[in-house]
């Protein structure tokens, strides 16, 4: 609909809206990150989903990846 000479574009409106929702949950992120490590044959342990996460966090392509992750680290060291 267009009024006072403005035409929104449903195109960019969509593109944004999943762009917003991209990122996985805190739990399937840790799922992910267990399903790794264990197909790796290693340890499942705070130090191996620590380290995990901190290459996550290089590889982040965005703040909001990167504070996910760095929420991550937080919850695995508090008590």
């Amino acid at each position: 609909m267009r009024e006072n000479g403005y035409v929104p574009n449903t195109a960019n409106a969509i593109a944004r809206y999943f762009n917003k929702a991209n990122l996985p949950s805190q739990q399937e992120t840790l799922g992910q990150i267990v399903v790794e490590i264990l197909r790796e044959g290693k340890i499942l342990n705070k130090k191996a989903i620590c380290t995990k996460l901190l290459c996550r966090i290089e590889q982040a392509t965005d703040q909001e990846e990167e504070n996910c992750y760095q929420t991550l680290i937080s919850l695995l060291f508090n008590r």
